[in-house]
């Protein structure tokens, strides 16, 4: 039954974000990079899931990939969102290139943890895996343009979704921050407000900060240590941005500053994040 795990909204929001740009925005995004896409994170999450399951069933010697495995049953959901989350964000015009960033997007959950947790965001890891190892590869920041429902719909969404996960200082010492060094520089560069407009107004923005940025089970666990983590984000992301001229600043920046997490968590001691489900 739907909408039983929190994630479920998550699901519903960014496959409609989706449908939505493909309908609206006009993008040149092929139905089998999609299904690709999905398929390369849901089969990556199962056959690790099981490798990780009968690894604890001690069965190290017959590797059985039984259908009748908790650990994924109880995490394809969160899968799906970061293959929607690729959909979303990543371009490329080979299937082989949407199979290594997802592969290694769902992989990165399974390779870096500590403490039994993930630090690395997998969408994330698995957008500056396919920038860094292939050619192929890019990601568009103004694909959604600057209208302004746009903006309200995903501050919306993200308002639900942060409610739910209880994550919203993040994603709003984020967006505060980061504002208030792109209007320093906008002033004393000398620019017009429509240059600030179109640099905040970006879909791709919110999207990372509503939607990547909170994730609960990578990020930082204490919501000191949440508030230091994304004004650090922010400032890296306009040192990133205004020194290389990157479009992707933001994506790199979230990716150099994820093992900042473990020490946060360190300092500031706070139990680990679970989805909530709901049983009927």
């Amino acid at each position: 039954m739907m909408f039983q795990d929190d994630r479920d909204y998550q699901i519903l929001f960014l496959s409609s974000f989706l449908g939505l740009g493909i309908i609206t925005r006009d993008w040149s995004l092929k139905p089998e990079l999609i299904i690709v896409v999905i398929l390369s994170c849901l089969l990556t999450q199962f056959l690790l899931t099981s490798w990780v399951y009968h690894f604890k069933q001690k069965e190290k010697i017959s590797f059985n990939l039984s259908l009748i495995n908790p650990l994924f049953i109880s995490s394809w959901r969160s899968a799906l969102i970061t293959a929607l989350g690729l959909c979303l964000l990543l371009r490329a015009n080979h299937g082989t290139t949407m199979i290594l960033a997802g592969s290694l997007a769902i992989a990165s959950k399974f390779l870096f943890r500590v403490n039994n947790k993930h630090f690395f965001n997998p969408a994330n890891f698995g957008i500056i895996a396919a920038l860094s190892l292939t050619q192929d590869a890019w990601v568009s920041p103004g694909q959604w343009g600057n209208d302004f429902w746009f903006l309200l719909l995903f501050l919306g969404a993200g308002a639900m979704i942060l409610k739910r996960v209880g994550r919203w200082e993040t994603s709003a010492i984020f967006l505060g921050c980061y504002t208030l060094l792109e209007t320093i520089l906008n002033l004393w560069l000398g620019w017009s407000w429509d240059v600030l407009s179109h640099h905040l107004m970006t879909g791709s923005l919110l999207l990372f900060a509503l939607f990547m940025l909170t994730d609960p089970r990578s990020i930082p666990n204490h919501y000191v240590s949440r508030i230091l983590w994304a004004i650090a984000i922010a400032i890296v992301t306009i040192m990133i941005q205004y020194s290389l001229y990157l479009p992707t600043a933001i994506f790199w920046a979230l990716f150099f500053l994820s093992p900042l997490t473990i020490i946060l968590d360190y300092c500031w001691y706070s139990p680990r994040f679970n989805w909530k489900i709901t049983l009927s």
